[in-house]
């Protein structure tokens, strides 16, 4: 199917390049084929690489998708122009007038401080209840996965002994949920964070459930089946190249910074590495898409389904 992207969108020529299906403007939905609205919001400072990085995955699914960028209003980019998101990006607070069919909301480099000290916290977590109140799917990636576990169920995260780095299997624990069908028994992702939420924690709250974990770096995705949420802590979106980038910054900073795990070849950073991940990468995101897919038509046989430019 066709992705929707912003007219004059950087990503736009790229994903063309790569052979796939991507368009400029809205798509117009028929009885036939009704389109899927999905807004991201986008935390991550360098925002071009990771629209790319998750517009190439949401290209990838069988639903023709519309997908709308947003970013917080109360924080000022400092790696990406200001020209860049007056253009493309609408902040955090017109989600609550567009009709989302789906939410995904990206990683940030915050995880080292107190969610209630960031920035932008008090915008996001506008946005975190309006998506909670409308019932609209929520994939939260990353640090926004443990900023919303901690808003809505007080979750803590810990911080690691050291970062955790490279490219880890992940054990599937919930073989019948629809997030991780067709993903097999175990799948790779890479992994790159500071902190993370422990098992135990979870243990005590109603409606959560791990549905994948590592042995080695813990909880990797969590589902809220109720609110149909997904909590994915690690990066199935990322390029092949990606940890090699956050390696060479790492290093720049610190020459003793370990080599990312199972990620190059012979673990020789000199080698070009594999997106191990792809295929698992791509199913993941059309499972996701499908489970919006899904709530939107239970929603739409309620009389008094709410939407987010309804919700208080």
């Amino acid at each position: 199917m066709t992705l929707a992207l912003p007219t004059g969108l950087p990503a736009i020529d790229k994903l063309r390049r790569e052979g796939l299906p991507v368009t400029s403007g809205p798509l117009f939905a028929t009885a036939a084929r009704p389109v899927l609205r999905v807004g991201l919001v986008n935390l991550m400072p360098d925002k071009i690489t990771t629209e790319t990085q998750i517009a190439r995955q949401l290209a990838g699914c069988s639903l023709p998708i519309d997908l709308t960028f947003l970013c917080p209003a109360s924080r000022v980019s400092r790696n990406t122009c200001a020209r860049h998101l007056a253009r493309f990006y609408k902040d955090l607070g017109a989600a609550r007038h567009l009709q989302f069919d789906g939410v995904i909301v990206t990683g940030a480099p915050v995880e080292m401080m107190a969610f209630e000290e960031v920035d932008y916290w008090h915008e996001l977590t506008a946005l975190f209840d309006v998506i909670k109140q409308t019932g609209t799917p929520g994939l939260f990636i990353c640090w926004a996965a443990q900023a919303a576990l901690h808003h809505y169920h007080g979750v803590p995260k810990h911080v690691l002994k050291a970062k955790a780095s490279g490219v880890y299997p992940q054990q599937v624990f919930r073989y019948g949920s629809p997030c991780v069908a067709g993903m097999g028994a175990q799948f790779a992702t890479p992994v790159s964070r500071h902190t993370e939420v422990r098992w135990d924690d979870l243990l005590n709250v109603p409606d959560l459930y791990v549905a994948a974990a590592s042995r080695e770096t813990g909880v990797g995705l969590v589902e809220d089946e109720a609110s149909s949420a997904l909590y994915m802590f690690n990066h199935l979106e990322y390029d092949a190249d990606t940890l090699a980038r956050e390696y060479e910054r790492d290093q720049q900073c610190d020459q003793a910074a370990p080599i990312p795990k199972n990620y190059f070849p012979d673990d020789n950073p000199w080698q070009a590495p594999h997106a191990s991940w792809a295929r698992s990468a791509r199913r993941f995101f059309a499972n996701w898409t499908h489970i919006a897919e899904q709530r939107r038509s239970a929603k739409a046989l309620r009389p008094a389904a709410r939407s987010l430019d309804t919700a208080a």
